[in-house]
């Protein structure tokens, strides 16, 4: 964080403890992050099979934003843009960060978020919130050597407890307290929570911050609670393209099951925090979100997992020099959708349902306006402020156009581009635009027909239009394809 924005907040009285309005007590912010965890693995979204109580009854006590999408499908990438309300091209992060112990964990190069780079965080923390992160970092690791310029607690989290790296088991987790990693007992989700509860009876006397980023639905989804267990144990469940051809349905069923038993896990310890908050007469004045840092897919399309999908078909297609067979980089919806709810009784309507389209870059402005607190005015932030729309007012001109990004460097070679509007979606590959993609999104919902080489003129004068705004974009933001793109012959039909 910059030194000028520090005493700029100090001068102005925001550096105090009590943040916020004078005539109206700060709220409290708990912003739950879950793992990997799909829009339509919600029962609030129509989804018959997904048993997730709570989180439905969350969604009746405030603000649901159906059409929620990030700027990045894979794990690190997409906490980065969500901390900062910069895409991960400006941050210099591509791909998700291998930790110690990953195949492809290289301690020559360490990758992380660099501590220079503002979050809403230590915006908050200026502001006299107290901050704890409980859960998932994946911002960089620090455990393997002297370094630890890549830890939470130097981008404003005032207390760290969970996951130093990108993963760790479901059930027994290695995770970090107090400064030190150790082995703790019973599962991940549960344990998480316990740590969160105990922060927010800690807290209670003053504005909080909490992040809880939860690891699940993250694979490995077991075991989970027999509890969790339970609404599947018997389910056949249903597929969202059977007829895929060469689909692996027995595979992607059992999957399904145990995916949405992890989701319920989460589900049910999101109980378990509302009801505390309840009991310590907090929930009045505690804003409460909930999302996802990026969607994922069971066998959509005739894949599973995210932007670095994986074929769930009984043979695979036939790869290339830079993507090998079984893997399908894609920006595909079901990649960048997520679930969003925001709670705060008495502030934002019950039962609302917002339709506009927003993206993950837009939590940092919008937990600043919650918080009463002000942007600061020396660094990018190129996320809108959503309160208008949580508090249920009309606004007349919003940009429902969505722009996306992966360059897929782990496992595969892809560099995505993508820019979609409620008509159309463009997906160009600048690595190889053999790969490129064009959807009616207006007709064919769930990608399904790629009309990219389709010779109308119609077409192309579609693809010619959404390929310069991509370009637009790839030049206001800096991004270091931008000499590729420049060279790039455009696309061949």
């Amino acid at each position: 964080m910059t030194f000028s924005w520090r005493c700029l907040l100090l001068v102005l009285g925001l550096g105090t403890s009590t943040p916020g309005s004078s005539q109206e007590k700060a709220p409290n912010i708990i912003f739950i992050y879950s793992d990997d965890q799909a829009s339509w693995a919600l029962g609030a979204a129509g989804n018959p099979d997904a048993y997730t109580p709570n989180l439905d009854r969350l969604v009746g006590q405030g603000a649901y934003l159906t059409n929620a999408f990030v700027t990045t499908p894979v794990c690190s990438p997409a906490r980065a843009s969500i901390l900062t309300s910069q895409y991960a091209s400006e941050l210099g992060l591509q791909d998700f960060i291998p930790q110690p112990g990953h195949v492809l964990y290289d301690p020559e190069k360490p990758l992380g978020l660099e501590p220079a780079t503002e979050t809403f965080v230590e915006v908050l923390q200026a502001a006299g919130y107290r901050t704890g992160l409980i859960g998932k970092w994946h911002l960089g690791d620090w455990t393997e050597s002297e370094d630890r310029r890549y830890h939470p607690t130097h981008q404003g989290f005032d207390y760290f407890m969970g996951l130093t790296g990108g993963g760790t088991s479901p059930e027994n987790p290695t995770l970090e307290k107090d400064g030190e990693v150790r082995t703790f007992s019973g599962l991940t989700t549960d344990i998480l929570t316990d740590e969160a509860l105990s922060f927010v009876e800690a807290s209670r006397d003053s504005p909080f911050l909490l992040c809880l980023h939860y690891r699940a639905p993250h694979a490995a989804w077991l075991p989970v609670a027999a509890e969790d267990w339970a609404p599947y144990q018997d389910l056949d469940p249903r597929l969202p393209n059977p007829g895929y051809p060469d689909l692996d349905t027995e595979k992607a069923k059992r999957k399904m099951r145990e995916y949405l038993a992890s989701t319920t896990g989460v589900d049910r310890n999101v109980g378990r925090l509302l009801n505390r908050l309840e009991e310590l007469d907090l929930a009045a004045n505690t804003v409460v979100v909930f999302t996802s840092d990026h969607g994922y897919n069971m066998g959509h399309n005739g894949i599973e997992h995210k932007g670095n999908g994986v074929w769930i078909t009984t043979t695979l297609p036939a790869g290339t020099p830079d993507v090998p067979p079984q893997r399908r980089p894609n920006l595909y919806d079901n990649s960048l959708r997520v679930p969003a709810i925001v709670r705060w009784p008495g502030h934002i309507p019950t039962g609302l349902v917002i339709d506009r389209v927003t993206t993950s870059l837009d939590w940092y402005p919008t937990l600043l306006a919650l918080a009463n607190t002000p942007v600061p005015t020396d660094g990018v932030v190129r996320g809108r402020n959503l309160v208008p729309l949580l508090m249920g007012k009309a606004v007349q001109k919003w940009d429902e156009d969505v722009y996306s990004e992966y360059s897929m460097i782990n496992y595969a070679t892809a560099y995505l581009r993508s820019y979609r509007t409620p008509q159309w979606k463009l997906v160009i590959d600048f690595h190889d635009r053999g790969r490129d993609e064009l959807y009616h999104i207006g007709k064919d919902p769930e990608e399904n027909i790629n009309l990219i080489g389709d010779c109308g003129e119609d077409i192309s004068q579609v693809i010619l239009l959404l390929e310069e705004k991509i370009k637009a974009r790839i030049a206001l933001i800096g991004d270091p394809l931008l000499d590729e793109v420049a060279t790039s012959p455009g696309n061949r039909n």
